[in-house]
C-alpha cells in the first residue's frame, strides 16, 4: 500500500484539488513525534480562501474519517501531521514484502529500455588490482539496481587491450621476456617487464619511441606486433576470468579498445564531414569552447589513435547496435573531463541521444602505509586481497565456532568464509557515497558488529535461524493472518515496519542517482533495526501464538529485504554464520 499516495487522495476527497498535485507536498517530518506524514496547508490558501491555520484545523477534524489506516491526524499552525494507525502499517508492510518476495522494490518502468553498463574494464596484461575493483564492485552492483527495475541490461566490459603501453609491453618483451616465466604466470610477468621498460627507459628515450613505433606497427596489423598482442590479451583473459567467477560476476559483451579500431577512419570521416575537425599542431582535433572544454584530440600527430577516439566511435556503435536509452560509463573520477569531451563532441556531430550517456565516476582506493603504482610495481593483486580476506573470515567463524559450540562441517565453514570474507570487501566500496575515497582497513572491513557486510549478512543468518527454529516447532510466516499482522504496534516493530517500507524508495533513489549507497544504508537500517527488535522482544516465546507468528512474518520479511538488498549489492547471502 503506498500510503502517501491514500493521503493524498483524502486530502483531495476533501478539497477538490488533484491528488498528483497534492502528493507532491507530502513530505515526512524529521521526527517520528511530529507524525509519520505532514502536508503543509499554505499552498491551499490563495484556493480556499482562508488562513493555513484554519485550513488546517477544519481539515485535520474530517480526514481521519472513513481511513482505517490513520491513527489521528493533528493540526499544527499550517501543517498536517498524520499519523498512521501501527498495527495496521505493519501488518501491511509486512504482509506486502511476504507477497512481494525476492522482487520487494522491483518494477517494471524499464521494460523496453536498454541500458549499457560499462564497468570493470581492465588493462589487457597488467594485473587486476585493488584499484579495479571498485569500477567492477560499483558496475556489477548498478546493473543489478536496473535489471530489479524491469530494464533490460547490457553488461560490457571494454577491455584496456590498445594503446600505446602494448608498444611497450612488446618491446619490453622482446629485450627482457621470460618465456617459462610468462607460461606460469603471465599477468606478473607482463608486470615485471612493463616496470623494468619504464625504470629503463629513464635512462634511454629511445625506448618509448621505439614504443610508439611498434604500437602504430600494431595498429597497421603487422603480423609480429599482432601475434604477442593476441598472446598478451588471451593470457589476461584467463586470468581476469578466475576473478569474476570468484566474485559472482559476469559480462554480456567483451569488446574492448581494439574493436573499435577498423571503425575510427568512419568516425574521422563523420567528423570532417561535418567541419568539426581542425588541425592542431599536427594533430586532428574538434575544439570546444562554446562547452568551455579544452580540445578533443581524435588523432595525435604521428596518425595514432587515442582513447577519445575509440569512445566516440564505440558510442556509435552501441547506439547502432542496441539502441539504448542510458549509455553508463563507470570510469573513475579523474576521467570526468575525458567523458565531457567525448560526450560533448557526438552532441556537436548532431547526436542528441549523447545527452543519455552518462558517466558514473568514483573516488580512489587508498591504504595508510603506501600508494599504488602500476608503473612502479607497487600494486596489491585483487585475487590475493580476497584471498586474505576469506582466510581472515575463516579464522573469525573459527574462533566463533569454538567459543559458541556451533556443529558447521569443514565445508560449510569453507563456503560461508569465502561468501562473507568477499563479500567483506564488496561491501566495504559501496557503503559511502562513490565519489568519496576508501581508505582500507582490515578491522573495519571485517568488523561484524558495524555497519559492514559480515554484520548485514550474520543478521540475514540470524533472521534465518529463528525461522528454522520456528519451523521445527511447526510455525511459519504463512500461517500469520492479517488480525495476527495487525497487533504489531511497538516501538521496535514500526522501526522495522518503516525501513522495509523505504526498501523500494531506495531502490529507485539509488538508480536515479546511479549510487547504490542509498541502498546500502537502507540495508544497513534494516540489520540495525531488525538486531534492536531482536535483543528487545520475543519472537518465537511471544505472549501468545498470534503475536508469535506475526513476529515470524516480520523476521520473513526482514530476511527478504536483506538477501534481496545484498544480492542488489552484488553480494551473497548465507543461511548461517
Amino acid at each position: 500500500m503506498d500510503f502517501r499516495r491514500a493521503i493524498a487522495e483524502l486530502l483531495s476527497a476533501r478539497t477538490g484539488l488533484p491528488a498528483d498535485t497534492l502528493e507532491a507536498s507530502v513530505e515526512v517530518p524529521p521526527q517520528f513525534e511530529l507524525g509519520d506524514y505532514a502536508f503543509p496547508c499554505f499552498p491551499l490558501a490563495k484556493t480556499l480562501r482562508k488562513a493555513p491555520p484554519a485550513i488546517a484545523a477544519e481539515l485535520a477534524s474530517k480526514l481521519a474519517e472513513g481511513a482505517p489506516f490513520l491513527d489521528r491526524v493533528q493540526a499544527v499552525g499550517g501543517y498536517l501531521n498524520f499519523f498512521l494507525d501501527r498495527g495496521v502499517f505493519v501488518g501491511t508492510v509486512v504482509a506486502d514484502a511476504l507477497a512481494a518476495g525476492p522482487r520487494i522494490g522491483a518494477t517494471e518502468e524499464g521494460a523496453g529500455k536498454t541500458v549499457i553498463v560499462e564497468f570493470s574494464s581492465p588493462n589487457i596484461a597488467k594485473p587486476f588490482h585493488i584499484g579495479h575493483a571498485f569500477t567492477t564492485i560499483l558496475g556489477q552492483s548498478v546493473a543489478k539496481l536496473y535489471t530489479h527495475l524491469g530494464y533490460p541490461v547490457v553488461r560490457m566490459n571494454h577491455l584496456g587491450d590498445y594503446g600505446t603501453q602494448f608498444g611497450k609491453l612488446i618491446v619490453a618483451y622482446g629485450r627482457w621476456g621470460d618465456e617459462a616465466a610468462l607460461l606460469e604466470a603471465p599477468i606478473r610477468e607482463l608486470l615485471r617487464i612493463y616496470v623494468k621498460f619504464h625504470d629503463e627507459a629513464k635512462a634511454d628515450l629511445a625506448l618509448e619511441t621505439e614504443a610508439r613505433a611498434r604500437f602504430l606497427a600494431l595498429e597497421e596489423g603487422n603480423a609480429p606486433e599482432m601475434a604477442l598482442w593476441k598472446r598478451f590479451r588471451d593470457l589476461s583473459l584467463l586470468e581476469f576470468a578466475r576473478v569474476y567467477d570468484r566474485m559472482g560476476i559476469a559480462f554480456d559483451n567483451y569488446n574492448g579498445e581494439s574493436y573499435y579500431s577498423d571503425r575510427i577512419p568512419a568516425v574521422v570521416d563523420l567528423l570532417r564531414a561535418k567541419g568539426l575537425l581542425e588541425e592542431s599542431e599536427g594533430a586532428q582535433v574538434v575544439k570546444l569552447d562554446e562547452e568551455g572544454l579544452p580540445p578533443c584530440i581524435v588523432l595525435k600527430s604521428d596518425g595514432a589513435t587515442i582513447y577519445a577516439s575509440r569512445d566516440i566511435a564505440s558510442a556509435l556503435y552501441r547506439k547502432e547496435t542496441y539502441g539504448f536509452y542510458k549509455n553508463i560509463y563507470v570510469v573513475g573520477t579523474p576521467q570526468a573531463l575525458h567523458f565531457r569531451q567525448v560526450f560533448a563532441v557526438l552532441k556537436k556531430a548532431g547526436f542528441a541521444w549523447a545527452d543519455d550517456c552518462v558517466h558514473v565516476g568514483f573516488g580512489l582506493v587508498k591504504f595508510a602505509d603506501r600508494k599504488l603504482s602500476t608503473r612502479a610495481g607497487e600494486v596489491i593483486f585483487l585475487d590475493e586481497l580476497l584471498a586474505e580476506s576469506v582466510a581472515k573470515t575463516r579464522e573469525i567463524i573459527d574462533r566463533n565456532a569454538e567459543l559458541r559450540g556451533t556443529d558447521m562441517s569443514e565445508e560449510e565453514r569453507a563456503e560461508v568464509a569465502e561468501k562473507v570474507g568477499i563479500g567483506a570487501v564488496q561491501y566495504m566500496f559501496l557503503r559511502n557515497g562513490r565519489d568519496r575515497d576508501i581508505v582500507f582497513s582490515w578491522e573495519e572491513m571485517l568488523d561484524f558488529d558495524g555497519e559492514t557486510g559480515p554484520y548485514a549478512m550474520y543478521t540475514y543468518a540470524r533472521g534465518r535461524s529463528v525461522l528454522r527454529k520456528g519451523a521445527l516447532e511447526g510455525a511459519s510466516a504463512a500461517d500469520a493472518t492479517p488480525e495476527d499482522l495487525a497487533r504489531m504496534g511497538g516501538d521496535d516493530e514500526a522501526a522495522v515496519a518503516r525501513l522495509l517500507y523505504g526498501f523500494g524508495d531506495a531502490v529507485h533513489r539509488a538508480v536515479e542517482a546511479n549510487e547504490p549507497f542509498l541502498l546500502t544504508r537502507q540495508v544497513a537500517g534494516i540489520a540495525r533495526a531488525f538486531n534492536k527488535f531482536y535483543n528487545n522482544e520475543s519472537i518465537l516465546s511471544a505472549p501468545d501464538a498470534g503475536l508469535r507468528r506475526a513476529r515470524i512474518a516480520l523476521t520473513e520479511a526482514v530476511c527478504t529485504a536483506l538477501k534481496t538488498g545484498l544480492d542488489l549489492l552484488g553480494i551473497a547471502a548465507v543461511e548461517r554464520m
